[in-house]
């Protein structure tokens, strides 16, 4: 009888998400929100991802592929409780950003403003470098469903100094965000991507000229700035039929006095070491620890894993991202900090985590105050988010054990 009744939710559930996913495709539609799912590369762009190590059989494939326990995450989804603090129950505490600060050359030559989520403004040398920018109101094809920012960057993307370059980690919406791309469009900045993604940009009216599509290990400069594609374990797509056709990548950036290297959204992977022999050791690393679940353990690496490829790509301080603005996974939205802390204590790292809009100098900032509110939040002993080494759930990463996490 249990088993019946429960086959009757999930068959409910199901029917119910057929209903939901007809009428967002109908509200797509109608709003002319298809604008935003971009394009499939074709004619020469398709040619040259043809030649990819990493493109099999019509997609872009991971060298160590990923696991999902799918059924875990659906009944989650549909019948799991809700999650206490998985939104701020408050305004979150941020920063105004100065535009005559962010217009002035740093002290180290190296400064780095966060805006929430994976949204960046590296500052290396003489260059202005956005990272996965978000300055739309909602990170989805329509605009009146998916996540939406708690809060605003705080400042107009005029206001900030010219842009030289536009880093894209994949095409999802929360990394690839239609509205910024439009934003940018009238000017100068370029777009470095990885393949197939230049597609979607050209699709929206960028000029070819504007675009780089860089694969893993190749590098372009800017000036004295140089930046290379390093491998990731993740997944791309932003409509049916797109999954896959565009490659997902992480990024060192590199001065003659900085580097930093931006993990991309990505899961535990064994190119990590080999990133930091080959481009490293990095001043800063910026990596992907929030929007982590036990039943996609493959898809972001998570906190504590976060810490260890932090330390495996040779870094120096640590600044989480991938969290603070938008809802993607069933956690509080302080546990990725709260966990990042206690993994980084065991493992001796050194952590920066400021406001959203704050500048901070790497090597001129010792360390940053909490901001973030007091809540209830899962330990990693609690709730573990453990990568498989090649796909198989029976065979995880021996990530660092300490009692304190």
């Amino acid at each position: 009888m249990k088993n019946k009744r429960l086959f009757v939710r999930m068959l409910a559930g199901t029917v119910g998400l057929g209903v939901l996913t007809t009428f967002i495709l109908a509200g797509i539609v109608s709003c002319a929100g298809y604008d935003a799912f971009g394009a499939k590369p074709s004619n020469s762009r398709l040619a040259q991802i043809e030649h990819s190590p990493q493109w099999h059989d019509g997609q872009f494939v991971n060298p160590q592929p990923q696991w999902q326990n799918g059924l875990g995450a659906w009944r989650d989804f549909l019948f799991g409780d809700s999650v206490k603090g998985a939104v701020p129950e408050e305004p979150v505490p941020t920063v105004k950003p100065n535009p005559a600060l962010l217009s002035s050359p740093s002290q180290s030559g190296l400064r780095v403003t966060w805006f929430g989520h994976s949204s960046l403004l590296v500052q290396l040398a003489d260059k202005n470098i956005l990272i996965d920018p978000l300055w739309g109101k909602r990170f989805s094809p329509i605009s009146f469903a998916g996540p939406a920012p708690w809060y605003p960057p705080g400042i107009e993307l005029k206001d900030l100094p010219p842009v030289d370059a536009v880093l894209i980690s994949h095409d999802h919406y929360d990394h690839l965000d239609y509205a910024t791309v439009m934003a940018l469009k009238s000017g100068a900045t370029r777009f470095i991507v990885p393949p197939g993604v230049g597609a979607h940009l050209e699709s929206w009216g960028i000029a070819e000229n504007r675009i780089i599509e860089l694969d893993w290990w190749q590098s372009v400069a800017l000036g004295e700035v140089t930046i290379t594609a390093t491998p990731a374990r993740h997944k791309s797509g932003r409509f049916f039929g797109q999954a896959n056709k565009t490659l997902w990548a992480g990024y060192a950036l590199s001065s003659t006095k900085n580097r930093v290297w931006y993990s991309g959204d990505t899961g535990f992977h064994n190119d990590l070491a080999t990133i930091g022999e080959r481009l490293g050791p990095f001043d800063l690393t910026l990596i992907d620890a929030g929007q982590y679940d036990a039943n996609w353990p493959d898809t972001h690496l998570g906190p504590e894993l976060a810490v260890l490829a932090h330390r495996l790509v040779r870094g120096k301080k640590m600044m989480p991202v991938h969290w603070g603005l938008i809802q993607e996974a069933r956690h509080p939205w302080t546990e990725p900090a709260e966990r990042v802390i206690a993994a980084a204590r065991c493992q001796k790292v050194s952590v920066l985590i400021p406001r959203p809009g704050e500048s901070i100098e790497p090597s001129l900032t010792a360390a940053t105050e909490r901001w973030w509110p007091h809540q209830r939040w899962h330990s990693a002993k609690e709730h573990p988010v453990i990568a498989t080494e090649n796909g198989d759930p029976d065979r995880r990463v021996v990530a660092p054990t300490c009692s304190s996490i």
